[in-house]
């Protein structure tokens, strides 16, 4: 694996560790006597990191140094990115291509105390090759579907609107509830998400409170009372 690999796959590891924490960029960074600017380039992958920097971070992330360095670096532990392990199910997935609105969803759902197995994918695409087991997830349990779906409206590759009328349009997986993100309060974007089947519509920024009115609507008990929270991109 190259360094680029290695780097990227480190910010991911702080990334979802912050997550499971609940904490900001801005609180990691005093946790651990860095600037936030600089947390942010190691979570996206542009930031060489030294020994001192990886310390300071498994400390304030409450981890061994073990454990936050990227295991796939190691040899014979590399496998491919959409490649999940049997026991690894996921019981949100996160479709979102900005990272700022991955962040704020993320401290959303921590406050609301939804502890739930989460996957984000970046596109339409990605999505739909996630729920139907294509492309690189191809290697994907045929029927571990995820619990609900957090849905951007507005996604490269494939949009949002078309990765919800297949989803609706498929047996497989027109049971899963839909909840649809968008920074748009168009009507003509609500009522085209529920006439493809759109459980319910939350307008970004996602916070606790907007959160928490869609949960009833969804019968999200299950959510609140699940073991830990799993954040995987």
């Amino acid at each position: 694996m190259g360094a680029s690999a290695i780097t990227a796959r480190f910010g991911a590891s702080v990334r979802n560790l912050r997550f499971r924490l609940g904490l900001s960029q801005e609180e990691l960074a005093e946790r651990a006597s860095l600037h936030r600017t600089y947390i942010a380039g190691i979570e996206a992958g542009t930031r060489n990191v030294t020994l001192k920097t990886i310390e300071k971070l498994a400390q304030a992330l409450k981890v061994s140094t073990a454990t936050l360095l990227p295991q796939a670096g190691k040899p014979g532990t590399n496998k491919p990115t959409g490649e999940l392990s049997a026991d690894e199910v996921v019981d949100i997935l996160f479709v979102e291509d900005e990272a700022d609105d991955v962040e704020v969803t993320m401290q959303a759902l921590n406050r609301a105390n939804i502890t739930n197995r989460i996957h984000i994918v970046r596109d339409g695409a990605a999505a739909l090759d996630f729920l139907f087991c294509t492309g690189e997830y191809a290697r994907r349990e045929r029927n571990s579907r995820p619990q609900m779906i957090l849905l951007d409206l507005y996604l490269p590759k494939i949009s949002g609107l078309e990765v919800l009328r297949r989803i609706k349009a498929d047996p497989r997986t027109r049971q899963i509830p839909v909840v649809v993100l968008t920074g748009s309060n168009s009507a003509r974007d609500i009522a085209a998400s529920k006439r493809l089947g759109a459980e319910a519509y939350i307008a970004k920024p996602v916070d606790f409170h907007n959160l928490s009115e869609v949960t009833p609507q969804l019968s999200l008990q299950w959510a609140l009372l699940r073991p830990a929270s799993r954040a995987t991109i």
